[in-house]
Order: C-alpha cells, then sequence, then structure tokens
C-alpha cells in the first residue's frame, strides 16, 4: 500500500525496543541513510536481559562484523563459542579438518556486557535516536496502515510518526498486539533453570551439551571467567525442582556424564527460569509493520539460537526496506522480501524445533545422524555447520550426508563384532 505523498513523519522509522535486534536493526537501518528514533521502556540504558542462554550462534558473526561490534567484543572478553555435545554414543567433537580452515565461530557473552555494549553502538551511529523510557501504548493507523506509535515517557504521553514501525520487544510484543497479529504457540515439554558460576573448570574450556533424551543441560564458558550452567529436564521433574529448587538443580548436574565439579565452584547468581517457555512464531510483517527478533519467532531455549536469530533478522529487515523506509520505493513490496526471507530461512528450523520440544527420544534420522557424528570428524562438522544454523534441515539432511552417516554407522558395528562370531558369519 502507498503512502499518500503529504505524509508527515517525525522519522522514517519506530523501533519499539534497545536490545539486540532492535539495536542492531537501528543501526543498520541509519547506515543506509534511515532516520531512526530506537525506543527502550526502560530508562536505564545499562539494562538488559537476564533470562537467556548468553550465546551468540556462528550464524551471527557476519552481523557482528557488518556491525563493527568483533573487536569490542573480543576486548571485553567475549569468549569463542566452539562446543562438544554428548549423546547416548559417546560425545561429538567437532574439530576443523586438518589443514584446513577452522570451524565458523560467534561467541559466547553476559547479556550484562552484550546489551550495554550494542545499545550504546547504536546511540552513537548518527541517525539514530535513542529514546529512553518511552513505552509503546497504541499504534497510529491511517487507511489501513500504520504510521506510527503512541508512546508513554516520563514526560507524558506523545506520538511519534513514521513510515514503518518495528517490533523489536521480545515474545510479548506489545506491536504485535497493537497490529492484531496473533502468535502460533507450540508446547515445549521441558521446563528450565540457569545459573552463572565462576571458575568453573569445562573439558577443553569449551561449552558442553547433553542430549538425554529428553532431559537436556548445557555450560557455556563466558566473558570474565562466568559460565552459564542451564538444566532443562522433563516436566515430569517439575514437582522436585519445585520442592527443592536448589537441591534438585544441583544433584541434576552432578548426574551429568563428564559432569563439570560444579560443588567446587563460585556460584555468583540466583538460580533463575521458566517453568512454561512455549515456542511461538508470528507473521513478520503487517501493513506498516515489521518484526524481528523474537516478537517475530522464539526457539526452544535449548538450542541457544535467539540470540543470533534476532540479529539476523534485524539485518535481513535493513537489507529489504532501508531505501522504501527512506521514501525511495514501495515499502509494501520490500517488507514483502523480508517476510519471505524469514519464513524461508527459518521455518525449517522452528520445525524441527517444536517437534523435538515435545520431550520425544531422538527420531530415526535423529539417531542416524547423531550416533554417526559421534563416530565420524566430518559429520561432526557437518552438525556443528548445522547446530550453529549456518545450513539448514534440508542440507543437514542431504541425501549424501545421509548415505555417508549410514556407512559409517555400518563400518561401526562391523568393527564392534567379535573376531569369533566375524569369522563363523563369514564362514
Amino acid at each position: 500500500m502507498t503512502e499518500p505523498e503529504s505524509a508527515e513523519y517525525d522519522y522514517d522509522v519506530v523501533i519499539s525496543g534497545a536490545g539486540l535486534a532492535g539495536s542492531a536493526a537501528a543501526t543498520l537501518l541509519a547506515r543506509r541513510g534511515v532516520r531512526v528514533a530506537l525506543l527502550e521502556r526502560r530508562s536505564d540504558a545499562e539494562a538488559y536481559k537476564v533470562l537467556c542462554t548468553h550465546s551468540l550462534t556462528a550464524n551471527a558473526y557476519p552481523v557482528l562484523d557488518e556491525l563493527g561490534l568483533v573487536p569490542a567484543l573480543e576486548e571485553a572478553g567475549a569468549v569463542r563459542n566452539d562446543a562438544r555435545w554428548y549423546t547416548r554414543w559417546g560425545w561429538i567433537e567437532p574439530r576443523a579438518a586438518p589443514g584446513g580452515p577452522e570451524l565458523p565461530y560467534a561467541y559466547n557473552v553476559r547479556r550484562s556486557t552484550l546489551d550495554p555494549l550494542i545499545r550504546a553502538h547504536a546511540a552513537g551511529t548518527p541517525g539514530v535516536d535513542l529514546l529512553l523510557g518511552h513505552q509503546v501504548t497504541g499504534l497510529l493507523r491511517e487507511a489501513g496502515r500504520t504510521v506510527g506509535v503512541r508512546v508513554s515517557t516520563p514526560q507524558g504521553g506523545r506520538e511519534i510518526r513514521a513510515r514503518l514501525v518495528v517490533g523489536a520487544d521480545g515474545k510479548d510484543s506489545a506491536v504485535a498486539k497493537f497490529a492484531g497479529v496473533p502468535a502460533r504457540q507450540h508446547e515445549n515439554a521441558r521446563f528450565g533453570y540457569l545459573a552463572h558460576f565462576r571458575d568453573l573448570p569445562l573439558h577443553g574450556g569449551i561449552g558442553q551439551t547433553w542430549f538425554l533424551e529428553p532431559d537436556m543441560a548445557y555450560a557455556f564458558p563466558n566473558d570474565d571467567g562466568v559460565t552459564v550452567l542451564a538444566v532443562l529436564p522433563d516436566k515430569k521433574r517439575l514437582p522436585a525442582f519445585r520442592e527443592d529448587l536448589e537441591g534438585s538443580f544441583l544433584a541434576f548436574v552432578r548426574a551429568l556424564p563428564e559432569a563439570p565439579p560444579v560443588d567446587s565452584a563460585e556460584r555468583v547468581s540466583k538460580i533463575i527460569g521458566t517453568v512454561d517457555h512455549p515456542l511461538h512464531s508470528r507473521r513478520p510483517t503487517a501493513p506498516g509493520v515489521a518484526l524481528i527478533g523474537d516478537a517475530a519467532l522464539t526457539g526452544d531455549p535449548l538450542w541457544g539460537v535467539g540470540c543470533g536469530w534476532a540479529l539476523q533478522s534485524a539485518h535481513w529487515l535493513a537489507e529489504a526496506v532501508a531505501p522504501a523506509a527512506a521514501g525511495r520505493g514501495d515499502l509494501g513490496k520490500s517488507l514483502a522480501v523480508y517476510a519471505r526471507r524469514h519464513r524461508r530461512t527459518l521455518r525449517g528450523h522452528q520445525f524441527l524445533s517444536a517437534d523435538y520440544a515435545k520431550g520425544r527420544p531422538f527420531n530415526p534420522l535423529e539417531r542416524l545422524m547423531f550416533s554417526a557424528a559421534a563416530r565420524d570428524e566430518s559429520l561432526a562438522r557437518h552438525m556443528y555447520l548445522f547446530a550453529s544454523r549456518l545450513i539448514g534441515p534440508l542440507r543437514f539432511l542431504n541425501p549424501l550426508a545421509l548415505a555417508k552417516a549410514s556407512a559409517v554407522n555400518l563400518r561401526h558395528r562391523g568393527a564392534s563384532v567379535p573376531p569369533a562370531r566375524a569369522s563363523r558369519t563369514g564362514s
């Protein structure tokens, strides 16, 4: 839908939410000549998200690089996120191929470090006005499309007109609610708790994830020597955790294979979490509105992909709509380009995540791929690319990969047959 030629706007784009997605989008849009109002309901520029995996998967690295944040993250002590994963077949331990390039990476970094850094980066970008203490209370609409927002501020209410309103305001997005964009929800059969520990040694000094079918756990080393340790049990365990949270949390960790020595480490945070974390997804656009980050889609926290998808969706939006948002193109068509890319890239990942969130054991294809990856280095690297969201489900489960996994497992079974039995079989 084309805007009236006489329309006057305070900004080209208003973004609600100055977290990862909103701050990244503001920076990338402003660099492309767009005037941006970046609204943050909290008044503290140092505010940050507390309940998070604190991990940026490797798919986010190109966005961090374009933002110019990589040197600042390294200086802040962010940890490159190498990883290993426990399965019933043993550990999957991705390593670079001999003589090949290093594995792609991004960073584990606490949100208390990351959020103020990326927000300050956005605020220092010419073309961005960071407006703290501004909470969206409604949308302005004309001729069937959104043309701005109503906000409450410490000084009272105001209206801000813009060609495009972006919801970067999380899973309970007010922008989505006011725009009438419903969420599709998928039940999560697991609950989750995490805590931060200092001086918690991990095998190889790298991130660990435990697939216990259906229970899960992970330990991610972060900046300043702090490790985020999370447990994600099946909800059948919830009564025990409700009765004794600390005791149940520590007992769960102690029982992990190659358990990190949690009793000798210093816990530097409360044990926090949620007993109900459904996955949800929304259409990422409406007339005059775009949704990015958790406002558009939340994944299962056990995969640690939310931060990476927040940055990627901000980048996709900026690439698609910047000219039109600045008044040099058709905004409706540009939003359609963004929506297609968002759906095409993330729909398959979300489908698999929602299915696994049911708390089921591995299905036959997962058993095939995980068991082979525990036995073969090239398949471990292949799985690492998928876990890092650098390839999608179709490439992960492509016919060549499935054939190789089958061959690896057949060789393993043949090698595990005792010699005497092998002789009888061959006769």
